[in-house]
C-alpha cells in the first residue's frame, strides 16, 4: 500500500455567526480558500462538504470549481458526515489518490450558521409544487396563506432528528452519566482560550488563516478570560442541574477551510508544505439512544487506533481533540482511559497508560476557535499537521473529531 499524506491548508477566520460574515453565503466564503489553495497546485479532484446546506445547491463542490475559477475539467463532488464532514472527506480522499490517475485532492467544508434555511413540510410543498405547472395563481395563493405551522421551523436548535435532543442536551447525559465536573470543562475551557490567544501572538496562524471581509484572524479566542469569568456563566442547556455553559461549549460559528491529500507525487507538487503521513484511521459508530450521550464514539476509536499499533498514550506526542464542547472531549478521553469501558465499549483490553494532558490541543481547541460543522475537520488536520511539521521525525499524533448521531472519526498521523 502506497503512503499517504495529509498538508495543511488554508482557511478563513472563524467568527461568530449573526456577526461579520453573515452578509455572506457558504460559496462566498468557500471562493477564496479554494482559489488560493489552487494557485499554489492543480488538485486532481475536490471534495467540499457543509452541514446546513443551501437548498439551491446539489453539490456544492462542483459549484465551487466554477465559483473559484479552477480548472472545470476538475471532477468535484460533496459529503456529509456531521461535524466529521471534511474529516471523512479526507479519508475518502485518501483512498482514491494514487489511483485512477491522481494524486492530489483538495478537500475541505463551509459552514455559514448566520444562515439557516427554513423548509416547508411536506404536504404544503407538494401541493404548492403540484399547482404551479397547472396554475401558478392558486400556487401563489397557497403560497401567500402558508402560516408559522406550515413550516418545519428550527425550535429546537440543531437537534438529532431521532432524538429530538440537541447536542448540549446529550452531553448534559455524558456528564452526569461519567461523572465530568463543571472544573473540569472550565479548566480545559481556559486552556483552550489561552492557547489560542498564544497561537495567535507567535504567528501560528498566520500561515493557515486567510483574511476574508476585513477580518484577518478568529474573533473567538478571549485574552480576558479567567477561571472566575468561566464559573460565574449560567447553565445554557439545563438551566437547574447542567454545567454546560457559553464558555465551555463551542461557539456558533461561520467559517471555511480546506486540507490537501496527496501521495508522494502529489505531495511533491506542493513543494515545501507542511506534511503528516497518515498511518491509519478509525471511524466508530455508537447507539446514541443509550443513556452514554452522542459524542462518545471516539472513545471507542482511539483505544482501538492505538492498540492497533501497540501504541500508548505516552507515545503520542500531539493530542488534537475536537472540543465541541469541553465536557464531551473531558469525557472521551476520561473513557478511552478507563480498562472497563475500553473492554466493553471498544473491545480492547490493553494498557495505555496515563493520557498526557500536557499535549492537547497546544494551540487552541473548537471552544475558543469555533466549530462551523463542515469546516472543523480540516481545520483541526491542518492545525496538526503544521505542529508536527515542527517536532522530529516519526513524532506521532492523533487526531479526532466526534460527529452528531454517535459517530467518530479518528487518525494516526506521523512527522515525515
Amino acid at each position: 500500500m502506497q503512503d499517504v499524506y495529509f498538508s495543511s491548508g488554508l482557511r478563513t477566520p472563524f467568527v461568530k455567526a449573526g456577526g461579520a460574515f453573515a452578509k455572506y453565503t457558504a460559496l462566498d466564503l468557500s471562493r477564496p480558500v479554494a482559489a488560493a489553495m489552487a494557485a499554489k497546485a492543480r488538485p486532481d479532484f475536490l471534495i467540499w462538504g457543509q452541514v446546513i446546506p443551501d437548498p439551491t445547491i446539489s453539490n456544492i463542490g462542483r459549484e465551487l470549481v466554477f465559483e473559484a475559477g479552477l480548472d472545470p475539467e476538475i471532477p468535484a463532488f460533496s459529503t456529509v458526515m456531521a461535524c466529521s464532514t471534511s474529516f471523512g472527506s479526507a479519508i475518502q480522499a485518501s483512498g482514491m489518490v494514487g489511483r485512477g490517475g491522481t494524486h492530489l485532492a483538495l478537500i475541505g467544508g463551509v459552514e455559514t450558521m448566520s444562515h439557516v434555511p427554513l423548509a416547508l413540510k411536506s404536504s404544503v410543498a407538494d401541493t404548492i409544487f403540484a399547482q404551479f405547472p397547472k396554475d401558478p395563481e392558486a400556487a401563489l395563493k397557497t403560497l401567500s396563506s402558508v402560516t408559522p405551522d406550515d413550516y418545519n421551523l428550527p425550535v429546537r436548535g440543531w437537534a438529532n432528528r431521532i432524538s429530538g435532543r440537541s447536542m448540549g442536551e446529550h452531553t448534559e447525559d455524558t456528564i452526569k452519566r461519567f461523572g465530568i465536573t463543571r472544573e473540569e470543562q472550565d479548566r480545559i475551557a481556559l486552556w483552550s482560550h489561552q492557547r489560542a490567544v498564544a497561537g495567535q501572538d507567535a504567528g501560528f496562524f498566520s500561515d493557515l488563516v486567510l483574511s476574508f471581509g476585513d477580518v484577518d484572524h478568529d474573533t473567538f479566542p478571549r485574552r480576558d478570560t479567567s477561571a472566575e469569568r468561566l464559573a460565574a456563566l449560567k447553565p445554557a442547556f439545563d438551566p437547574v442541574n447542567g454545567s454546560l455553559t457559553a464558555g465551555n461549549s463551542s461557539p456558533l460559528t461561520d467559517g471555511a477551510s480546506s486540507l490537501w491529500v496527496a501521495d508522494k507525487e502529489g505531495l511533491a507538487r506542493l513543494g515545501g508544505a507542511y506534511a503528516a503521513k497518515l498511518v491509519d484511521w478509525e471511524i466508530a459508530a455508537m447507539d446514541f439512544r443509550l443513556d452514554e450521550g452522542i459524542l462518545m464514539a471516539p472513545a471507542r476509536a482511539i483505544p482501538r487506533l492505538l492498540a492497533r499499533h501497540g501504541l500508548k498514550f505516552k507515545d503520542i506526542a500531539l493530542w488534537e481533540i475536537h472540543e465541541a464542547f469541553a465536557a464531551q472531549a473531558a469525557a472521551n478521553v476520561k473513557m478511552a482511559s478507563d480498562p472497563a469501558y475500553r473492554r466493553e465499549k471498544a473491545r480492547v483490553d490493553v494498557d495505555l497508560g496515563e493520557f498526557p494532558w500536557d499535549r492537547f490541543n497546544p494551540n487552541g481547541g473548537s471552544t475558543a476557535i469555533g466549530h462551523p460543522f463542515a469546516a472543523t475537520g480540516a481545520r483541526i488536520l491542518s492545525q496538526a499537521v503544521k505542529e508536527l511539521s515542527a517536532m522530529a521525525k516519526g513524532s506521532r499524533a492523533i487526531v479526532s473529531v466526534c460527529a452528531d448521531g454517535g459517530q467518530g472519526t479518528v487518525a494516526l498521523l506521523e512527522a515525515v
